[in-house]
């Protein structure tokens, strides 16, 4: 589970740790500034968590509105559907709605390999160009084809792993 820091705009109160919306909304109650006024406004901030978690809370823009829906998709989402969101908000534009969020919502399709190069190999390998008589398999340009596919398909890295996707 994520751990999650929040940080007062009112430099006068001190900021706390949370890992749950529940531990955030007691501790939000309870916080009050050096002058005993209830402390209002804060900056959430990712502290510590697995490296997808990290991503998945930056793509999303966490905030004190927010932080819930975070929670459960932090909880709930499997690493695909993870890099799906973070690929698709973070890296291809998409909007989404926190309260009604789904990985399904977003037409991504990711790859996982290191290089256009590759992804043609793979391509090649699945058939995509059909069936290719082995005396011709060495005059197949893989470079021309991975240059082909950057028009259409992205690099990026998530929590670490180098991806290539395609966004619709």
């Amino acid at each position: 589970m994520p751990q999650l820091h929040a940080q007062p705009y009112d430099i006068s109160a001190n900021g706390f740790y949370f890992g749950s919306l529940e531990e955030y909304a007691d501790k939000a109650r309870n916080n009050r500034n050096d002058y005993g006024d209830p402390v209002e406004e804060y900056e959430i901030q990712f502290i510590d968590g697995d490296h997808i978690d990290c991503d998945l809370a930056k793509a999303w823009g966490i905030n004190q509105a927010n932080i819930g829906p975070y929670f459960e998709a932090s909880e709930s989402w499997d690493d695909h559907d993870k890099s799906v969101f973070i690929i698709a908000v973070g890296d291809a534009g998409y909007s989404f709605d926190p309260d009604s969020v789904s990985s399904s919502d977003f037409d991504v399709d990711i790859y996982h390999v290191d290089s256009m190069k590759e992804l043609a190999e793979q391509f090649v390998n699945e058939g995509l160009f059909g069936d290719i008589p082995d005396h011709l398999a060495n005059y197949i340009d893989m470079d021309a084809i991975a240059y082909d596919l950057s028009m259409d398909y992205t690099e990026t890295e998530v929590a670490g792993e180098r991806l290539i996707y395609r966004a619709a």
